[in-house]
């Protein structure tokens, strides 16, 4: 039996939701630089769920269905009151209150493609309000009801610190949405397709792939990236700090990415909004300290930033606290895993690979006495 150690290169299904060929990422045959530059977020859950771009009136009726799924039940946000809001991180909290809200739906455990299609509906219009409810609730303030007259990156600042975004920090939220919205097998998106190919049900998968997507090697890089820019402080003190964490062997978050050999085509769109964001907050340091960081990194280990890296910076110019970068991963991510789960579902098998044993053989039972 050979192995693969984590799986890599390993073909585990078929999928036509998105694809990385020759370092190209695409959904549903749509390149990602297209879909970053031209379409909504709307646009895209649209593309990923229903296999098509959708005309004005599909959109304007998914927008609408979207904006009628985002209250989050009460009983969800009293339970988030009660967290230990000094101590839980918010995708711990994330986590559990999405798991929560399967306990406020009559249909959680109904299969058919309806209940499916509204539990999904569900999902996506309401993690923003709990990311977001979660920030309030912790600030001692009170939540704030989503617009329904606000696009889905709108309402997401727009609940987070009750003023509706300048049209430019609108399109750097919609278009980082975009570009994290599916990424083909990715640890958290497998985590997903093998809870639900069980048949458990879509609020299961989705609070699983959130375990998944809370580790550092995945959706909390992010985090780490912007942890390591804000303790570098400077300009100045970046070359002398990535030398020496590279000759100590330290891993610097934000580099490197198991599919892609000659960069991740999605840290181009990110790297441009860090630069425009930085100017025009007027702190072009986390944009320079980056550049920096990525000049060192890629001339001295020939890695290439990923998605993260300059994801970071973005999120940081935009306001928003340092460890709410991944659950807005989610908020963004959640239309991917929907699409698998959902795809999963149209064709399903158990997922149950095998395991090459490496531990003690021809061990003989040894009565407690003689132990």
């Amino acid at each position: 039996m050979s192995t693969t150690k984590g799986l890599e290169g390993v073909v585990a299904t078929t999928s036509g939701v998105s694809s990385i060929i020759d370092g190209v990422l695409t959904y549903h045959g749509y390149g990602i630089d297209d879909l970053a530059d031209y379409a909504s977020f709307e646009e895209v859950v649209y593309l990923l769920w229903n296999h098509k771009l959708p005309n004005k009136e599909e959109l304007s009726t998914f927008n609408k269905q979207l904006a009628s799924a985002a209250k989050v039940p009460d009983e969800v946000l009293d339970q988030m009151k009660m967290y230990p809001i000094d101590k839980v991180h918010p995708m711990a909290a994330l986590r559990t209150a999405v798991s929560a809200l399967a306990l406020y739906d009559e249909d959680a455990d109904e299969q058919d493609e309806t209940a499916n299609y509204q539990k999904a509906l569900k999902l996506q219009a309401q993690l923003p309000t709990i990311v977001t409810s979660f920030s309030r609730i912790r600030q001692g303030k009170d939540p704030i009801a989503p617009k329904e007259d606000l696009s889905f990156a709108a309402n997401f600042l727009y609940m987070l610190n009750g003023e509706i975004p300048d049209e430019v920090s609108e399109k750097a939220i919609n278009k980082a949405l975009v570009l994290h919205a599916d990424h083909e097998l990715n640890a958290s998106t497998f985590t997903a397709r093998v809870c639900v190919a069980t048949l458990s049900d879509m609020y299961s998968g989705v609070t699983a792939a959130i375990g998944a997507l809370k580790g550092p090697l995945h959706g909390g890089a992010n985090e780490r990236v912007m942890a390591m820019l804000s303790e570098i402080g400077q300009v100045e003190k970046a070359e002398s700090y990535i030398k020496d964490a590279l000759e100590r062997k330290v891993k610097i978050m934000g580099f490197g990415h198991r599919v892609y050999k000659d960069g991740d085509p999605r840290a181009k769109h990110l790297r441009e909004m860090s630069r425009q964001l930085t100017n025009i907050t007027g702190e072009t340091k986390w944009y320079d300290m980056s550049v920096k960081i990525d000049e060192i990194v890629t001339n001295e280990k020939g890695l290439l930033p990923n998605v993260d890296f300059y994801s970071a910076s973005v999120y940081h110019s935009l306001g928003i606290e340092h460890d709410l970068f991944t659950p807005l991963f989610a908020v963004s991510r959640v239309s991917g895993w929907i699409a698998h789960i959902l795809e999963q579902f149209e064709n399903n098998r158990l997922i149950r690979p095998r395991a090459e044993y490496t531990g003690p053989d021809h061990q003989n039972w040894v009565p407690m006495e003689k132990r």
